[in-house]
């Protein structure tokens, strides 16, 4: 028995009686398995009833399936709402399923839409087991008879396990408890949802363009074309589509409409970008010499130097190779204009062929081939020897198996460490590491790739370097040519390493030029051949984790899958393919696009998933006949969102884009395409820790964030300091008026004083004693030196004029003067009056007082009339 087998044996035999928990058994602790991971503790269906309840254990054997009552079909379980999609539904549930990847044990949900597996211990969503319908690339049942122990019969059930294949790197497996009905119905679902027999059946059309609805993409590809021209100040709209008026044109090139309606070539955009001196009739005699009608095109155009770089399929040059066509070599020769500034000269033409001379040659017995150099005008012919289709998709499973065998997690449960009995490298097993690379290098993967991007190096050399014209096509001219062309443009222009243009180079290349999406990623096409339904494309597992000898179990394995090869299909990776292109770009070149490999990422999960619909059937006259723009959600939208929640410091966005040090073509040197392992695409399912490859990117990505925000508290900081300045010029303001009042106050009170003053001395100057208050009263009293007429005190209060207090006085004193005694007077007023009380009438001065005070009541209505201005009552 190898190590794997008896590991397995022993996860087989590892079931332990049940703890007992309460109703906060969710709370406590979770058991944990040799791998650290949360294992099959599960809570309770609320929807049984208390004694159906079923108590579980560490490990998913322990499970009483007797007891688990099936839910009906199309309920949605408590808790699982908040993590369905729009319009998603749950067909079949399977409880206990254990993810041997993780070793995890939750519910495995089958919905309309995806595979959705639901960890029981964190009540999460669990990544690696939840995978989308459009991404499976294959399933198939698995059963491994483990030997028996020691104590165990030789009729012990064989583990009953469903592997998954995934288009995107990754191999699930989940397990079922023997002797019960849930991979079956898991199985025969997936059947179902997977294999539509309308491509109306996708979610994408029951879900419906919601939120994520876009313009017309033939809009789109218009305002391209006008970019490409030089004509800016057009913008593309449905009516103009409707008229036909989009047919604009430049000096040299022109956009002709002979496509509208597809008759030409179902396979190419309604409209072309052509040379001007080309007409339509000419182009229609020109296609019938191109397979499947896919004549010369212009992709693009150097509006600085008029070269451009135009597409095509092969010639149909017949057995002989000496078949030939004038109108073809006149529209091939008419993308070769004169040298600007040079007179009668033309520009050279390169003609690009993608495939291996051999295979070109191989298609002559089928009518195709490849052109003469002698047959077109100052040409020369070039093949790049990239393998055909089938080579990439043999080479995409390989490398898939190399990064299950030697990952940090595999589809059997054990990581490399456990397989090898230790680390394949850092001082391991050194011969271990080497059948790993080995492994990696007969993956060819990385060759394919790294022809690619010589390539179109070398293509985009020519155009930059040497002004000349370059026609690139392969056998039909929707596959090697599209990645050709596309990374071509890419390394020319640098509007197309923005994510807008990134955008409308997708459109334009891979979706307007029909490369076959749905034959080349196994989706559902509006085209059915013959009688029969339509049947998405799953391939046999071929009855084992993976051709690896060293992962086969001792055990009898025994496996079941649909009648399906990837020999009788179409299914190629030519898209992803090309996104690693672009990823291995991005890594040489990391200031030179805006976008992140986050991006690249999340846009091929978008076209996988069939969530939308700009990436399904394989043209746009298919998805015009379906009604896709109008039908589904489109992912440009849907990737604009998240951008748009994130702002600046999202992650689709390149922290270290430097538009202004790469403002012109990308030329990489052949020593620099040294591809490599794409961490962040391939490694994060095998190696997650290793996928996030990108630390500096990351903190940068966080330094830009916080900068962000600093940025935002600095400019609330600015506002309130505005806001303050403002309030503090305001009090400012005030306090220079209450000082103004305050001066005019003091200027007051001083005039005041001096008025009281210069009363105070007039009045003294008359003999009367002033007597201030503290209330503001003033008491006069009348004093003198000599011998006083006995009278009462005048009183004059401050609220009372003073006239009329003056006038009131000098009545009542000359009514008292005469009527009153002069002893009485004498008693209360005469200063002079003796000791002893004695009056000294008629020898004192009163009888010369009395006189005077009658002249100082003739004069007093006179002095109340008196200025305090005037000089008389100046301060001494």
């Amino acid at each position: 028995m190898d190590r794997r087998s008896a590991l397995l044996w022993e996860y087989h035999n590892s079931a332990s009686p049940p703890p007992k928990y309460d109703d906060g058994a969710a709370d406590m602790d979770i058991p944990r398995s040799r791998s650290g991971r949360s294992t099959s503790h599960r809570d309770p269906d609320p929807r049984l009833s208390e004694p159906e309840k079923i108590e579980v254990a560490g490990s998913w054997e322990a499970v009483d399936w007797s007891k688990i009552v099936q839910p009906g079909s199309g309920s949605v379980p408590l808790g699982l709402q908040g993590f369905l999609l729009e319009a998603e539904h749950v067909i079949v549930e399977g409880y206990g399923v254990v993810l041997v990847n993780t070793d995890e044990a939750g519910t495995l949900f089958v919905t309309n839409f995806r595979l959705l597996f639901l960890s029981d211990g964190s009540r999460s969503i669990i990544a690696l087991g939840t995978i989308p319908f459009g991404t499976i690339e294959k399933f198939s049942k698995i059963a491994i008879k483990l030997p028996a122990g020691p104590r165990q019969s030789d009729r012990s059930p064989s583990r009953r396990l469903l592997q998954v294949i995934g288009k995107d790197m990754r191999t699930i497996v989940f397990a079922f408890r023997p002797r019960t009905k849930q991979r079956r119905a898991v199985y025969d679902a997936l059947l179902r949802c997977t294999r539509p027999l309308r491509i109306w059946d996708l979610y994408c059309f029951a879900c419906g363009p919601s939120r994520f609805m876009n313009s017309d993409p033939k809009v789109r590809l218009l305002d391209e074309y006008f970019r490409l021209l030089g004509l800016s100040s057009y913008h593309a709209s449905i009516r103009m589509i409707e008229d036909g008026s989009f047919t604009l044109s430049n000096e040299l090139w022109r956009i002709s409409s002979v496509n509208s309606s597809y008759s030409m070539c179902p396979t190419y955009p309604f409209a072309l970008l052509v040379p001007r001196s080309i007409s339509d009739e000419e182009l229609q005699q020109a296609c019938r010499f191109r397979a499947r009608c896919r004549l010369p095109a212009v992709s693009w155009c150097d509006q600085k130097t008029g070269a451009v770089l135009a597409r095509s399929s092969q010639p149909l040059v017949g057995i002989m190779m000496n078949m030939r066509s004038d109108t073809d070599e006149k529209l091939v020769a008419a993308t070769c204009t004169q040298l600007f500034g040079v007179k009668q000269q033309r520009r050279k033409l390169y003609i690009a062929d993608a495939r291996p001379r051999k295979n070109a040659l191989a298609n002559g017995a089928m009518g195709g081939g490849s052109e003469s150099s002698s047959n077109y005008f100052q040409s020369e012919v070039v093949f790049f020897g990239i393998d055909n289709i089938h080579a990439m998709r043999e080479s995409l499973v390989r490398l898939r198996e190399y990064l299950d065998t030697h990952g940090a997690t595999s589809s059997d449960g054990m990581s490399s460490f456990l397989r090898h009995g230790g680390w394949t490298w850092g001082g391991g097993n050194l011969s271990s590491m080497s059948a790993s690379v080995s492994t990696l290098g007969d993956s060819g993967w990385l060759i394919h790739v790294q022809s690619l991007l010589a390539g179109s190096a070398w293509i985009a050399a020519r155009v930059a370097l040497e002004s000349a014209s370059v026609l690139v096509h392969c056998s039909d001219g929707w596959d090697r040519t599209t990645q050709l062309v596309s990374l071509a443009c890419l390394m020319l222009d640098p509007y197309y390493r923005t994510i807008k243009g990134f955008q409308a180079l997708v459109e334009k290349d891979w979706l307007a030029f029909g490369h076959p999406f749905a034959d080349r990623a196994g989706m559902p096409s509006v085209t059915v051949s013959g009688s029969m339904p339509f049947e998405l494309s799953r391939q046999s597992s071929s009855g084992s984790f993976s051709a690896s000898p060293s992962r086969q179990a001792s055990g009898s394995l025994t496996s079941q899958a649909p009648p399906n090869s990837h020999a009788q299909n179409n299914y190629s990776p030519i898209f992803l393919q090309w996104v690693d292109c672009v990823s291995q770009l991005l890594r040489l070149y990391p200031l030179a696009f805006e976008f992140s490999s986050a991006f690249l990422v999340d846009l091929l999960d978008g076209m996988l998933s069939c969530r939308f619909g700009n990436f399904l059937c394989n043209s746009e006259k298919e998805r015009e006949q379906a009604g896709i723009s109008d039908s589904c959600g489109c992912l440009w939208v849907y990737l604009a969102d998240l951008r748009a929640s994130g702002g600046g410091s999202h992650m689709h966005y390149n922290p270290f884009y430097e538009p202004s040090k790469h403002d012109g073509a990308l030329l990489p040197p052949a020593a620099a395409l040294a591809p490599t392992v794409w961490p962040q695409f391939h490694l994060r399912w095998s190696c997650p820790k290793e996928s996030e490859g990108g630390e500096l990117e990351a903190l940068c990505r966080n330094m830009v964030k916080k900068c962000t925000e600093l940025q935002k508290e600095k400019e609330a900081v600015e506002i309130k300091v505005r806001e303050t300045t403002a309030i503090k010029e305001s009090l400012d303001a005030e306090l220079r008026n209450e000082r103004l009042m305050s001066s005019s106050a003091k200027d007051l009170a001083s005039s005041a004083t001096r008025e009281c003053a210069a009363i105070k001395r007039a009045l003294q100057s008359l003999g009367c004693k002033v007597i201030f208050s503290k209330d503001g009263d003033c008491i006069v009293g009348i004093e003198s030196n000599s011998i006083e007429i006995p009278q009462k005190s005048v009183y004059i209060s401050a609220n009372e004029g003073s006239a009329h207090s003056a006038n009131d006085n000098e009545k009542s004193e000359a009514s008292d003067v005469s009527n009153l005694p002069v002893n009485q007077f004498c008693e209360s007023l005469c200063p002079l009056r003796t000791r002893e009380g004695g009056c000294r009438w008629p020898d004192a001065g009163c009888a010369q007082f009395g006189s005077q005070f009658v002249g100082l009541r003739a004069n007093f209505d006179a002095f109340d009339r008196l200025s305090i201005y005037d000089g008389y009552f100046q301060p001494k």
